[in-house]
């Protein structure tokens, strides 16, 4: 098991009957906003996150298909639940940017998925985060990069 606190709380609760959804609630509940779509964490690792939710009118558009910014929230609870399972405990992340692509209609539940290269946490300053959302069928519908500004924690006091 690992020594990450996020990491470890998700392996626990995730055995659980209905683990994955106490465990998203919680947090969810971390950044009320991610709350919106409520995602559920279907798989966290080291450099890796997977949530999905469900297409209902309270995130879909005036065409009927889910809105790109209910899924740009699951893509960043994706990349906050990824980056805070992943970094070194010495670091420390906040987003400077996002750039997305819209490439298909988003017509059912949707898939999202953050990840980066293992090691990238050293790599400076700004670590860039793969981010993609699938559609049921698998076809992607919102692929881009959420950027990271990575520094060092200061010391306590």
């Amino acid at each position: 098991m690992s020594d990450n606190y996020l990491l470890k709380l998700y392996q626990r609760t995730a055995r659980l009957p209905k683990g994955k959804v106490l465990f998203s609630r919680l947090f969810a509940r971390q950044a009320p906003y991610f709350g919106t779509v409520r995602p559920l964490v279907e798989e966290l690792r080291p450099d890796y996150c997977r949530v999905t939710f469900k297409k209902r009118k309270a995130v879909q558009n005036h065409i009927g298909t889910v809105h790109v910014i209910a899924i740009c929230n699951a893509l960043e609870a994706a990349m906050g639940a990824m980056a805070e399972a992943s970094i070194p405990k010495h670091l420390r992340w906040i987003p400077k940017g996002m750039d997305v692509r819209y490439t298909a209609k988003a017509d059912s539940d949707i898939s999202a998925v953050a990840e980066v290269e293992a090691g990238a946490w050293e790599n400076g300053p700004d670590v860039p985060v793969a981010v993609t959302a699938r559609r049921a069928d698998g076809t992607p519908v919102v692929e881009g990069t959420i950027h990271l500004w990575v520094t060092e924690k200061p010391p306590r006091s």
